[in-house]
């Protein structure tokens, strides 16, 4: 299968699957055998067709910050190449971690072909009630993997933090919601 059908599958543009090629960072195996053509290994082919592989899932919450959700992808592909993980889909979205309205994860989520969906930080898919998807996954014989969860460990901290996350979405509007909440942690630490 050439680059460009490959990408299309994953839901990727075919510029950027080209990009993680020439960058080394392509989740799958593929050769240059031409000028202008690039094949992926049909014995790693990464289709949604292929039975027991990962999902990776970048989200950012504003246009804003569309390069950073493009490096979120590159760094969560490589980590699959270095692990030797197959990839079977790839989402990517702008949208608000405390929106339940995001099609891409609830594409990713309902795909039984994902037998484990891989995110840099939990925030990343949802900024509250991650557990529960967790179990939900878990229940399936599913499961999530964190990349780096250098998180917030204190149970009640990580509650506070939610709580006030939700407040504040609904009096400042979402976008602001989380940086709002930190400030108004940090406020009551300080004073």
């Amino acid at each position: 299968m050439n680059l460009a059908e490959w990408a299309r599958t994953q839901g990727v543009h075919p510029q950027t699957a080209y990009r993680w090629f020439r960058e080394g960072a392509l989740p799958v195996p593929a050769k240059r055998v031409g000028p202008r053509t690039i094949l992926v290994s049909v014995g790693a082919n990464a289709a949604p067709e292929a039975v027991g592989g990962i999902g990776l899932y970048a989200r950012v919450s504003s246009h804003d910050h569309k390069a950073d959700l493009e490096r979120q992808v590159a760094r969560l592909s490589q980590w699959a190449v270095r692990a030797g993980r197959r990839v079977v889909r790839v989402e990517s979205e702008i949208g608000s971690g405390i929106s339940g309205g995001r099609s891409k994860v609830k594409r990713l989520l309902a795909d039984p072909n994902v037998t484990a969906v891989v995110v840099e930080h939990k925030d990343r898919l949802g900024l509250m009630n991650v557990e529960l998807v967790e179990a939900t996954l878990s229940a399936h014989g599913r499961r999530l993997v964190v990349l780096d969860d250098g998180e917030v460990e204190d149970d009640l901290v990580r509650d506070m933090v939610e709580i006030l996350t939700s407040l504040c979405a609904r009096l400042y509007g979402s976008r602001s919601a989380r940086n709002r909440a930190r400030e108004a942690l940090e406020a009551a630490e300080h004073g």
